[in-house]
């Protein structure tokens, strides 16, 4: 089955479906949505229906409470590639703009589910709201479904182990969008991984920078400001790096690299193991392995680099690269 990507309920093609329905903002399409999206897939299969995704292109906050709006851990580009790598026949995201918001339960579930996608099973996580306000509930969502003729299914959560250390006893915890957060802002990208079922990863295109690591003898390629997906803290990262469809281990740097003046916030900076091609201008992919240090502000240039040498042999390590030669 090809797999279908719709903005608006006008895009929707007149007789689709009929449809299984998971709803969702499936920000990052992490490990508990995959367990919905398994779900979905089976009871499409075994009803010959067409597994599809109800989501949207911004957290519902940004319209209703900016101020509380959390980063989104992928963009909407990122989000539907997921969505469809999964498996899922269709993904309809829909505007949460003002209009939207100001759908009764009613007409949410009357213009998205039953007339654009002839749902006849619905998906929805145990605090799911929609409509005016949030008024509806999952409750409210059974009742239009047995008046419009769709079953509602209502998926439990789902828990991730977390990761034994010195001050937290192994144990589990939900999966969720704001746990993964947690991880990334603590430089965590391995326990994140394991939230996520995927490595946490960040998108841009290859600018200029200052080539002050050519200069060290470490070359890097530096991304846009405006990349897609969350940036872990700032420190010192084993990462892998994708670039036309080829993937290189990488020593990654994040952060405005103390040791010089006038560096941006918030740069990522990747040097390629035994690699050092033209990337200038490309689009390229970079994969958190694992967390190596923090930043640090060296006194002289001969201290920076011997550490940036260490950082090296610690991410051939990480990697499975042979000592450097």
């Amino acid at each position: 089955m090809s797999v279908e990507f719709y903005q608006t309920l006008a895009e929707v093609p007149a007789g689709f479906g009929p449809s299984a329905v998971a709803i969702g903002k499936f920000d990052g399409v992490h490990a508990g949505h995959r367990r919905v999206i398994d779900e979905l897939l089976a009871v499409s299969a075994e009803r010959a229906l067409v597994s599809t995704i109800v989501t949207f292109d911004r957290h519902p906050l940004r319209l209703l409470r900016p101020e509380l709006c959390p980063p989104p851990l992928v963009s909407n580009a990122q989000k539907v590639e997921r969505l469809a790598e999964s498996g899922v026949g269709a993904t309809l995201m829909l505007a949460f703009d003002l209009p939207f918001s100001q759908l009764s339960p009613e007409q949410f579930v009357r213009s998205i589910l039953v007339d654009a996608l002839q749902a006849r099973v619905v998906m929805v996580g145990s605090d799911f709201r929609f409509g005016v306000r949030g008024s509806g509930t999952v409750e409210t969502l059974r009742a239009l479904g047995a008046e419009h003729g769709f079953e509602v299914h209502v998926i439990e959560d789902v828990v991730a182990p977390r990761v034994a250390t010195a001050e937290v006893a192994e144990t589990t915890r939900r999966a969720s969008s704001t746990w993964i957060r947690e991880l990334l802002a603590e430089g965590d990208v391995a326990e994140a991984a394991v939230v996520l079922g995927h490595i946490p990863s960040v998108r841009g295109v290859v600018v200029k920078g200052a080539q002050r690591g050519r200069e060290l003898g470490f070359p890097t390629a530096n991304l846009s400001p405006g990349m897609e997906g969350f940036i872990p803290r700032d420190g010192v990262y084993a990462a892998w790096f994708t670039v036309d469809g080829r993937r290189y281990g990488s020593a990654v740097s994040i952060g405005n690299n103390p040791t010089f003046d006038g560096v941006p916030d918030k740069q990522v900076e990747a040097h390629l193991l035994d690699e050092d091609i033209d990337l200038y201008g490309k689009t390229v992919e970079v994969a958190f392995v694992e967390y190596i240090r923090g930043q640090v502000k060296y006194s002289t240039i001969e201290a920076l680099i011997e550490q940036i040498a260490d950082d090296e042999e610690k991410v051939r390590v990480i990697l499975g690269y042979p000592p450097k030669a």
